[in-house]
């Protein structure tokens, strides 16, 4: 079996292989143990909410879509023509009732049943009947708090399950709003030459914010003239199954109740408004937490919701060892007016959004790794003890735990694939 982490806890010492990041073979273990067979981020309830609207998704390294059918229901069809495979769909998204192919003109209701097809007189008259030409759907698909998954192992615990621990801090980011959140428009898709674990790990790590975002965290001294020193405290969390978690103060402005001065005094009044509604729901802790605390949520292996200057949610999935797609998404409160959603919207592209101050400076970071993984052979390892001579319990928000939370769930899944290789031959 091939060695993937190293941990001594006598020496407060947590390394990790680097061939991880390079490895093809790596790759191909992972998208059998875990895009296969862990919960998969498909989107949110709120955009596909009619009846006939659907989404075309890349998931897991298949082409989907998302659709809200006729009854209702919330389905994720394999988007491909169960006649000779062309997608079905072409369109990224829309409102239809029927899919027609547009290689042989097959036709499907928006729940996957085939509808119509030229030449029937060709096939027998039970060429349908038992279904085996409908679109196939995936079986497995599920939502918590508007968040939508699947999961392409039919064997697979239940979703509330697998989130387990993470609940509490989805939780804190839906409350928010009594009426619930929503995706705004416009998802913003790019690309990272790098192993996409380093897109996970560099999600929840707290540590390089300071040196590697300090134009940022500069501007915003400039904007507040009572903000003596940056701060960012806080604790890191192991959720359990791979899931993690930072949360944190910040100099920034949050738009569910935390004003900057950079904002107008009439928008400070709606946000002290909201914090008393928050208290008078959930008490002056809870409130507290919901308001004032940033938090970086890592569900394994590739959701991270961020709930800090603004609401995101970033998939990636890998196409070769070296390179990943990304999908952002970001989120409000649903009936949120217009100058609270304009300091919203400005908060998530000066920070989060493809042209912001943090995302091309993250993604100069990992491809500055990932070109540096070429001397993997020499220099095998990298460091992720930080934050272990203080004991897990204690964790900074600013420490390694997040990281070592994930690589632990990944090494123990990708071991397994090893060992049923082993019991084969």
């Amino acid at each position: 079996m091939k060695e993937i982490i190293r941990e001594n806890i006598e020496k407060h010492e947590f390394l990790v292989n680097r061939s991880v990041f390079s490895d093809k073979e790596i790759l191909a273990r992972e998208r059998a143990e875990i895009f296969n067979k862990c919960w998969l981020f498909v989107g949110h309830e709120t955009e596909i909410p009619n009846l006939g609207d659907y989404k075309r998704k890349k998931i897991g390294g298949r082409n989907l879509l998302l659709v809200r059918s006729q009854d209702g229901e919330i389905r994720v069809l394999f988007n491909t023509c169960p006649h000779r495979g062309a997608l079905v769909c072409r369109e990224n998204e829309g409102n239809s009732r029927v899919f027609r192919c547009f290689y042989h003109a097959w036709s499907f209701t928006n729940d996957g049943k085939l509808a119509g097809m030229p030449g029937k007189d060709g096939f027998p008259k039970d060429f349908n009947q038992e279904g085996t030409k409908d679109m196939k759907a995936v079986n497995r698909v599920d939502s918590y708090r508007g968040f939508i998954f699947l999961n392409f192992d039919n064997e697979a615990i239940p979703l509330e399950e697998y989130l387990g621990n993470a609940k509490e801090y989805i939780d804190l980011v839906a409350d928010q709003s009594e009426a619930g959140l929503e995706v705004l428009g416009g998802v913003q898709e790019y690309s990272v030459r790098a192993n996409w674990k380093l897109l996970a790990e560099n999600s929840v790590d707290l540590y390089h914010g300071m040196p590697t975002h300090k134009t940022y965290f500069d501007i915003k001294q400039s904007q507040d003239p009572g903000l003596k020193r940056v701060k960012l405290e806080g604790r890191g969390i192991d959720l359990g199954n791979g899931h993690a978690v930072i949360e944190y103060v910040a100099p920034w402005g949050r738009p569910i109740a935390q004003w900057t001065p950079i904002w107008s005094k009439d928008l400070k009044e709606k946000m002290e408004n909201i914090k008393v509604r928050l208290v008078e729901r959930f008490g002056e802790e809870r409130a507290d937490r919901i308001a004032n605390y940033n938090r970086n949520i890592l569900i394994f292996p590739n959701l991270v919701i961020n709930d800090i200057m603004a609401i995101t949610a970033r998939t990636f999935y890998p196409t070769s060892p070296g390179y990943m797609e990304v999908t952002g998404y970001s989120l409000a409160p649903i009936g949120e007016d217009e100058e609270h959603r304009l300091a919203r919207n400005n908060n998530f592209l000066e920070f989060l959004g493809p042209g912001g101050f943090a995302t091309p400076d993250d993604n100069e970071a990992l491809e500055l790794c990932q070109e540096a993984y070429t001397n993997n052979t020499e220099v095998e390892w990298n460091d992720i003890s930080k934050g272990m001579v203080r004991g897990e319990e204690n964790a900074l928000s600013t420490d390694e735990l997040q990281m070592r939370s994930f690589w632990r769930q990944y090494n123990k899944v990708i071991q397994k694939s090893f060992r049923k290789e082993a019991v084969k031959q």
